[in-house]
């Protein structure tokens, strides 16, 4: 069984009828209920399919924070071979929110920089949920800089709420450590490539996400501030969240048309969470396509970058 969101307690009725049927046939408390199952079954999947043909931006945001959505590192073990993690930033300490280090991908050599959120309770405090210190983020730098030196490139999986904006954080230069790694990732002579894979929030994102290729996940959101964070500066009211996201475009849809990213990476009906398999495999797919596209620009990936940011809002 799934964590069902809000919005999906038809599919969850229907699946947990489902359910109860299988076990009492199972037991052999029930005449034979196949058809009836069946039945049910193609119910259930038609209102799955018609929920996420109409997705709200806040529905949106709640599939993109699913728990069981996959996390940096499902995507690490599936995609990458001798994953190699680099630890610390040389000058302060570790900050495992942000997952650096050198990996193959398809035989040939990467930088990799993620964010993990971790998956069930202790790793998520481990990993602080995915918001990252000043030392994540110059340990991403640090990270750059090699591949930068070697002439490696660099892919980047983004999934946080944003920075931490804890008072250690800020006493040790946040902004400061985000402006050098969004500085870095713009001047890196190496292609970058980046996928939003769940959230994309703020300066926290934007980050390590300021490359030559951009794409998110279908149901993935990538936003300046979180809905609640919007919702509390604008109306001082975070339960109006929802409003905030639907006035936002923070969806994949809407960032595309905006000509924000390059790409959408298509989810199976029910979101990620239902066939991690499927989606890792679709991701890994848009990150051969991505470099191969831009190997054959032919362009300058500085050069390229530069001109790519200052078009946005240009041409709208």
């Amino acid at each position: 069984m799934y964590n069902y969101l809000d919005f999906e307690k038809p599919v969850a009725d229907l699946e947990g009828k489902i359910l109860e049927l299988k076990t009492l046939s199972e037991n052999g408390e029930a005449v034979d209920v196949a058809e009836e199952i069946a039945r049910l079954e193609k119910r259930s999947k038609d209102a799955l399919r018609d929920i996420y043909k109409a997705l709200t931006p806040w529905q949106k945001a709640q599939v993109a924070r699913h728990p069981d959505r996959p996390h940096c590192m499902d995507y690490v073990r599936t995609l990458f071979t001798d994953f190699t993690p680099l630890a610390g930033d040389r000058a302060f300490g570790e900050d495992q929110a942000i997952v650096t280090g050198f990996a193959r991908f398809k035989g040939e050599a990467i930088a990799l920089i993620g964010q993990e959120k971790g998956d069930d309770t202790q790793s998520r405090l481990k990993h602080n949920f995915g918001m990252a210190r000043p030392e994540g983020y110059r340990k991403a730098v640090r990270v750059m800089d090699l591949a930068d030196r070697f002439g490696i490139p660099v892919v980047t999986l983004v999934d946080t709420a944003g920075a931490y904006p804890g008072i250690g954080a800020e006493e040790r230069g946040q902004a400061e450590a985000i402006a050098r790694s969004t500085s870095k990732c713009l001047g890196l002579q190496v292609p970058n490539l980046s996928i939003i894979i769940g959230e994309g929030g703020s300066g926290g994102a934007i980050a390590i996400a300021t490359a030559n290729q951009v794409y998110m996940l279908e149901h993935s959101i990538y936003s300046v501030i979180s809905p609640e964070g919007a919702a509390s500066i604008l109306w001082h009211d975070s339960t109006r969240a929802k409003d905030a996201a639907t006035n936002m475009k923070i969806t994949a849809q809407d960032l595309l048309q905006l000509k924000i990213i390059d790409g959408i990476v298509p989810e199976p009906v029910g979101g990620a969470h239902r066939a991690p398999e499927t989606v890792i495999a679709a991701a890994g797919e848009t990150i051969e396509k991505g470099f191969k596209d831009l190997a054959e620009s032919g362009s300058d990936y500085r050069e390229h970058r530069r001109e790519k940011f200052l078009a946005i809002g240009r041409s709208l």
